[in-house]
């Protein structure tokens, strides 16, 4: 990786990690830039725009997520234990990996829902990416025989974030110490009515 690479590869990681204290509106180029102890001049030269940094934040912690993620999880075998490790290294994501302010991709959610602009596009693009994945390794689970062929991955993707996002709530702004096990506890419940019953003599 050349200088120039490794130096925005940097203050983006920084960036990812401030966007999850103080929210991506209030990520600028100059308060990067004051927390690197950077010049502004040099940020802006990386950037260009706002808008643009918010969105290589996004990205750079996509990349992260993939690697932290998805890529272990897809290593598994097909099915439901790629299903499973795909639930258990999003929890630890959004346990320890995501930074001191929690997700930012959640956090996120929250503060553009209705600020429409390119900033919000791509967190959509990003969260629909993420959704499809889920659908995915689900459908292969169908076709492996491990889940009922009746079954919608697109419904199951949608209850599975369902039971990360009130996960990260109960945990997060509730500090319930019970967060963990009933999060654990609606994904075995939900896998349960996914499997498909195997036939009796």
């Amino acid at each position: 990786m050349r200088k120039g690479d490794e130096t925005r590869a940097a203050i983006l990681e920084r960036g990812v990690q401030l966007a999850t204290r103080i929210g991506l509106e209030g990520l600028t180029i100059g308060r990067l830039a004051t927390d690197l102890g950077l010049s502004k001049s040099g940020l802006f030269a990386h950037f260009r725009s706002k808008e643009a940094l918010q969105i290589q934040v996004l990205d750079a912690a996509a990349e992260r997520f993939v690697d932290q993620v998805v890529r272990p999880a897809v290593r598994e075998p097909r099915g439901e234990p790629r299903v499973a490790a795909l639930f258990e290294r999003w929890l630890a994501w959004t346990k320890s990996s995501s930074g001191r302010g929690g997700c930012l991709f959640v956090a996120a959610a929250a503060e553009l829902d209705d600020r429409p602009g390119a900033v919000r596009d791509r967190l959509v693009e990003l969260q629909k990416g993420w959704l499809e994945m889920i659908g995915i390794v689900f459908s292969t689970g169908i076709a492996a025989g491990h889940f009922r062929g009746d079954l919608d991955p697109d419904e199951f993707a949608h209850d599975v974030y369902a039971i990360m996002l009130g996960f990260h709530h109960a945990a997060r702004l509730m500090k319930d110490p019970r967060a963990e096990a009933r999060a654990q506890g609606a994904f075995e419940r939900l896998l349960s009515t996914a499997r498909r019953r195997r036939a009796t003599a």
